[in-house]
């Protein structure tokens, strides 16, 4: 059976992270730049399905769509836009586009639209390798869905966004995705946007030349210079200045930045990861974050879900924290790790963090007991009420379902109504898709 996929996008970053994600899924891979190389290497190398960009230089993806099915109408094609265009849309699936994504993709719709195309259907992606694993603690099938999405897109170069709350663990996924990259021998540095003063961003970013200010008495590299060949993470994206959001997009688009006081360009070579935990679109929309560099930095966005929605992890973290660096081994009595299951994490991993930090400063004894925890934590536990044991859920009048019960139906009608299509599913109930996910899988219809 022919499984060849051709990739038509401009951009080198969108062919090689996709054609990454299908090759480990077993397709082969062929790639085009542009309409013309493609009507090429269709009518020479007859692929399977065609997966191609919108917008492009020249001729567009709908040009291709047109000219391709005039002489193979079979030929399914799976249309991919950065600009969410709803009339591009209807026309695309009137001109027999077996699907249309938007940017950034979710790699697991776009597999599943490959799929789903050509009949094939295996049985899920393979695991992260364990040794890719090592040092990270995750047993949450969300966390784990998180970092199968982070190894996908660690060989590329692809930029990518993580978003969710502080202290969810961002940093951790980017060095995840530096370690596990093709740039792992080279430095991976990091910038808080938010905690270096609005006047010095500029020289730390970029670097500075000897008396280009006051205070300037030595010539300085700057981050993007550091991070060449390597990676460079800018947590808290969203908190950098609108006057200096221009630089970094110039910066990103041509891989040339210009150092405070310099009169010429200098040649940098990094891959970008940015992170936030702020909504980056609705900034946008109230002139508070460029458009054009949203756009630019959302090539792949990576939702890492609260510690609260990924309870599996709250016990198995808690221990790592609890024994880093320690001689011997100590261990949660049953009674403290009910304790931590029931405390809501606002601080997420960061909190679960010096929570345990205070355990081991405070305790003496190698078996932890609710006593030995941290205030809030023993006062979530004094306020939780025991859970009941799992029965079928019976057909209920509205006013006695439990709020479990009426998630469960409301999930499962979401499904229904999109026809299993997870995407759409969670736009309709108003959630992340990582997040459907996460419910599906406790709700036990994953």
């Amino acid at each position: 059976m022919n499984t060849t996929i051709l990739i038509v996008d401009d951009e080198a970053r969108y062919r090689d992270l996709y054609a990454r994600v299908l090759r480990d899924a077993g397709f082969d891979v062929l790639e085009a730049e542009d309409v013309a190389a493609a009507l090429k290497s269709i009518g020479k190398d007859a692929p399977a399905m065609v997966v191609s960009d919108v917008r492009m230089p020249g001729a567009s993806g709908l040009d291709l769509l047109r000219r391709a099915r005039a002489d193979q109408p079979g030929l399914p094609f799976l249309l991919v836009t950065a600009y969410a265009d709803v009339r591009e849309a209807v026309d695309a699936l009137k001109l027999g586009a077996v699907d249309y994504l938007a940017k950034p993709v979710d790699l697991d719709e776009l597999l599943a639209a490959v799929r789903d195309a050509l009949g094939v259907h295996g049985d899920g992606d393979a695991d992260v390798p364990a040794s890719a694993l090592e040092g990270i603690v995750a047993e949450s099938p969300a966390m784990r869905a998180v970092l199968r999405d982070a190894w996908r897109v660690a060989g590329s170069d692809a930029t990518v966004l993580l978003t969710g709350e502080s202290g969810s663990g961002k940093e951790v996924v980017a060095q995840f995705i530096h370690v596990n990259s093709a740039r792992r021998d080279k430095a991976l540095v990091t910038v808080n946007c938010a905690a270096v003063a609005p006047t010095l961003l500029p020289s730390e970013l970029f670097g500075h030349e000897k008396g280009a200010f006051t205070g300037a008495v030595a010539k300085r590299k700057g981050f993007f210079r550091e991070a060449h060949e390597g990676t460079l993470f800018l947590d808290e994206i969203g908190d950098m200045p609108l006057e200096l959001q221009a630089s970094l997009l110039r910066a990103t688009e041509t891989g040339r930045i210009t150092p405070v006081g310099a009169d010429r360009e200098v040649a940098v070579d990094c891959r970008l990861i940015a992170a936030t935990n702020r909504n980056l679109e609705e900034d946008v929309a109230q002139g508070r974050f460029r458009q054009d560099l949203f756009y630019r930095l959302n090539v792949i966005t990576i939702d890492i879900p609260p510690l609260r929605e990924r309870p599996e992890d709250i016990a198995p973290l808690a221990r790592f924290f609890l024994n880093k660096g320690a001689a011997e081994a100590r261990r949660l009595s049953r009674a403290a790790a009910q304790a931590l299951q029931n405390h809501p994490w606002p601080g997420n991993v960061r909190e679960l963090a010096n929570a345990m930090a205070h355990v081991r400063l405070l305790s003496q004894t190698d078996v932890i007991l609710p006593e030995h925890l941290p205030p809030a934590v023993r006062k979530s536990a004094a306020k939780a009420v025991p859970e009941a044991p799992a029965v079928a859920r019976p057909k209920l009048p509205e006013e006695t379902k439990t709020l479990e019960q009426q998630e469960f139906e409301a999930v499962a009608a979401a499904l229904k109504q999109t026809g299993g299509n997870r995407t759409h599913a969670a736009q309709l109930l108003g959630i992340t898709r990582r997040g459907l996910i996460y419910k599906l899988k406790r709700l036990g219809l994953g």
